[in-house]
């Protein structure tokens, strides 16, 4: 690596600090509760005649059962794992869909675990403050695991595949849904790394993993039968809202007179990147990985 890319990555990692994330979060939950009337925090799934792609939350929702599908646990007395929970939308979803199962949800945010328990009250679910990459959960405990645009605010990182393996009992499945780079960062062109990188610092993400340097740190780290799917077109009409949701929860602000926070402005200039980086298709592209252990 070079030393000017060795200084650029540095940049991003000094982006998504712990304490950044946490901000991030603290912050802008108020923003992602006007994405989703369903609480949740991650973009949708689109199917044809299925879904509607002028209805967020049905895409939004699709995307919990694609992720809850390939999952493959029992539906009975089984305990997952959201890594990542936001303020449990997802988790809300699953327990739903499946009552006879335990969710636990981790968050660095306190924020998100007081609103999250509140929100999945009287169901099986409970969030809890804990780094995903350190997690108070036994070893081999678990019969599946999902996280859902989390891990890139780590980088998708080593520890967090390794804590992700630790947790999950032989035979069960980690689920991944997230945007990747299709070349390593070094790789990019001007225009697409400039936009990289401000959707970096917009979301306080550590950076994203070339999807194919994350195919070899799963099996590295023991899991087998990785499967790959890239989803960038069913995605891509719900990243299009992105921007006018944004720009209509500032708008709402602005005539009620009530302050903008920080992390909303962040956060409408990082939905902007996002888009534009969607747009280089041979750069980046948003997958479910599925990995056994």
């Amino acid at each position: 690596m070079s030393t000017s890319a060795l200084l650029r990555k540095i940049k991003l990692q000094e982006a998504a600090t712990e304490q950044k994330i946490i901000n991030f979060y603290d912050e802008a939950t108020e923003d992602y509760l006007y994405w989703s009337k369903s609480h949740n925090m991650h973009f949708g799934y689109y199917i044809p005649f299925k879904n509607t792609f002028l209805k967020r939350d049905t895409m939004i929702n699709e995307m919990n059962k694609q992720v809850f599908k390939r999952l493959s646990f029992s539906k009975k007395n089984s305990l997952i794992i959201d890594l990542g929970c936001g303020i449990g939308g997802t988790m809300n979803y699953g327990l739903l869909k499946y009552p006879y199962t335990s969710i636990v949800g981790a968050t660095l945010s306190q924020r998100q675990v007081e609103l999250g328990n509140q929100f999945l009250k009287d169901k099986n679910g409970v969030i809890i403050e804990a780094d995903f990459r350190d997690l108070p959960i036994k070893s081999s405990s678990s019969d599946g695991a999902y996280a859902i645009e989390s891990f890139c605010h780590v980088g998708h990182s080593n520890a967090a595949l390794a804590e992700a393996y630790r947790i999950l009992k032989p035979g069960a499945s980690l689920v991944i849904a997230d945007a990747f780079l299709r070349k390593e960062p070094e790789e990019l062109c001007s225009v697409s790394y400039y936009c990289y990188e401000q959707l970096c610092k917009g979301w306080s993400v550590q950076g994203l993993r070339s999807i194919y340097d994350l195919k070899n740190a799963l099996y590295k780290t023991g899991f087998s039968e990785v499967k790959i799917e890239n989803i960038s077109w069913k995605v891509a009409p719900s990243v299009l809202h992105v921007p006018f949701a944004i720009l209509g929860f500032i708008l709402k602000k602005l005539i009620k007179k009530e302050n903008i926070k920080s992390q909303s402005w962040s956060n409408l200039k990082g939905s902007l990147f996002a888009l534009l980086s969607g747009l280089h298709f041979t750069d980046f592209g948003y997958y479910i990985i599925t990995a056994k252990k």
